[in-house]
Parts: structure tokens; sequence; C-alpha cells
């Protein structure tokens, strides 16, 4: 049974990873035993993941570049294949949040938030999908959000781009379980990342919002593993098109 829980071996690719929860599941999936590429923007975080990682064992590399331009995803794509070979488990990770009001959004915040949070994920997946197909076996992980679900204030390009991440994993669903590469999204809830410093500045605040879980607490980067390892197995096999909210119940109430 505990088998069914192993990525060990599996190729991992994760994007975002030079921070936050992209670096933690990144080095989460390497003390599991799978070989992970890294992918982020910000080189000097990056090669300190991988040094954190291990890269002295060989279980971790990295690949950098920036997701938020379209025209660079397949390139960025071809340069994680040449680290390990073809990923099996993809998990979009890297994201924007701009915070702005409704009257501040400007076409070009807009266009970058779209494209990194919502159509990078369905583009970089592509590059990966045939491989995975041929191997009848896959997956892919994206990150969804309270705000899939819930307006918050100054959250109206962020929510529009993480709304949209539910319904893309229902139709990457649709479109790709049928050949064994199954599609699912995790929705963290208040987690300390770089994009919730502001949050976590605020005591009061982070109060409230633990206040505002059912557990009574916000969450922790450990409590991401066992989701995100689980939909990344094959003991997820037959989970697909669907939405695990690791939010402490958040969502509940």
């Amino acid at each position: 049974m505990n088998d069914a829980f192993s990525v060990n071996g599996r190729i991992v690719c994760v994007t975002g990873a030079s921070s936050g929860i992209g670096r933690f599941l990144a080095s989460a999936f390497v003390q599991a035993g799978a070989r992970v590429v890294g992918v982020a923007r910000r080189k000097d975080q990056l090669d300190s993941w991988t040094v954190e990682a291990g890269r002295s064992s060989g279980q971790a590399a990295s690949v950098v570049g920036d997701l938020s331009v379209p025209d660079s995803v397949e390139d960025i794509a071809s340069d994680v294949k040449e680290k390990f070979g073809d990923p099996e488990i993809l998990i979009n990770t890297a994201g924007v949040n701009p915070r702005a009001s409704a009257d501040d959004l400007t076409p070009e915040i807009w266009r970058r938030t779209l494209d990194l949070n919502l159509s990078t994920p369905f583009f970089l997946a592509r590059c990966f999908v045939p491989s995975m197909q041929e191997k009848k076996w896959g997956r892919i992980l994206n990150i969804a959000s309270l705000q899939s679900c819930r307006a918050m204030a100054n959250g109206m390009a962020y929510g529009a781009s993480k709304g949209g991440v539910v319904q893309l994993t229902r139709a990457m669903a649709e479109a790709w379980s049928r050949d064994g590469v199954t599609c699912n999204a995790l929705g963290p809830g208040f987690f300390p990342t770089e994009l919730t410093e502001k949050v976590y500045a605020d005591g009061a605040l982070a109060k409230r919002l633990a206040e505002q879980t059912c557990i009574g607490r916000n969450g922790e980067l450990p409590d991401l593993a066992g989701p995100a390892i689980f939909l990344a197995s094959p003991a997820s096999d037959y989970v697909t098109g669907q939405v695990l909210y690791v939010d402490g119940g958040f969502t509940a109430k």
C-alpha cells in the first residue's frame, strides 16, 4: 500500500521553485526521492534552492526562465527536458498577485497576471503531455486559491486568474485523463510566503484569518506536502479534475 503513495524516481518539474510554496514543494519531492527540475526567474534564489535541495546528490536541477513571457514557454520546457528527461509530474506553482484595486489595474498588469497564473500552466503542460500520454501515466498539479471561489479586496486580476485555474484543471482532466494523465489542483489557504507578507506583517489580520478556519490556525508549509504527494502519486489514479482545498476549513465556513 505504501508504494501507492511513492514518487520515488519520478521526474518532476516545479515552477516558481525559487520561493514560497514552489520552493517548499520542490524540496519536498526531492526528499521523497523524485528528481526535480525547479524553474524560476530569479537565478540567485534558484541556485540557493538547488544547493539546499541536494544538487550534489543528482536529485535537483534548475532552469532559469521567465514564464510570464508566453513566447518563452517552449524554450523553457526544452531546457527542463534536458536535465533528467521528460517530466512525468508537472507542478504549476509560479504565480503573481498584483494586489491592485479595480481602478488601478492596467491592461499590462491584467495580461501579465493572467499569462503567468492561467495561460502558462496550460501551455507548459501541453509541452510535456505527449510524453506522459506515451507512458500512459502523468500528473499535472495546478495551484488554485481561496480566491478561486471567494472575492477579496484588491484581487480582481488574481481572482479572475485563479477562478480560471479551477476550470482549466477540469478541462485538462477532460482532455487528457483517458490517456492516464490526471489533472488536479491544490487550493492553499493562508500560508507564510512572499505573496502573503503583508498579511503576516499585520498580526491582527493574520489572527482574524486564522479564526476563520475550522482548525483555528493559518497554514504551515509542511501541511502541503502530503496532499501534493498524494495527488502526484499512483494513490490518486482515480482522482482527476478536482480541487483539494488545503485551508484548515476556511472555505467550509
